[in-house]
């Protein structure tokens, strides 16, 4: 396939569960992430601390998510694996291209993300109108930065 955008890396991974302090004990004092910051959500129901690891444009957030009502939707902690973000060169392009493909996407379009990067979100399961679906995993794919775009094509040229 002649796809018009590159897919340069893992952006995120969500993580969620009735307790952010459950997680915490776990990603950040067990296993050593740092936190960066935190991120609140009445629309999306979500209660959320970003951790990282690595450096540069090889960062990866594990975002700690709890819902902020657990009896509504979105439930961010079902299933725990909530989502995977993918850094994308061009996420208008690449939209585009996959809805041309049969992609579905879930409403609301791209649009800012928690940590400032337009985003959009590929739908779990497919329909009849757009068949290819995450298969039970939320995709969102976020728009790289240009740092992380030049490293990218720097460390290619290397490989």
């Amino acid at each position: 396939m002649n796809r018009p955008f590159r897919v340069l890396g893992v952006q995120q991974i969500a993580v969620g569960s009735r307790s952010k302090e459950n997680l915490r004990r776990l990603w950040v004092d067990t296993l050593g992430l740092s936190l960066q910051g935190s991120y609140r959500s009445e629309k999306e129901n979500v209660d959320e601390d970003i951790a990282v690891l690595g450096t540069g444009p090889w960062r990866v957030e594990v975002d700690l998510m709890e819902p902020i009502d657990p009896d509504k939707a979105p439930r961010v902690h079902e299933p725990a694996l909530n989502h995977v973000g993918l850094w994308v060169d061009d996420l208008a392009r690449a939209v585009a291209w996959l809805t041309e493909q049969g992609v579905r996407f879930t409403p609301g379009g791209i649009r800012k993300g928690a940590a400032g990067h337009d985003v959009c979100f590929i739908h779990p399961k497919g329909n009849d109108a757009f068949p290819l679906g995450g298969e039970g995993v939320l995709i969102e794919l976020i728009q790289a930065p240009p740092t992380v775009i030049e490293a990218y094509d720097r460390d290619a040229k290397h490989s």
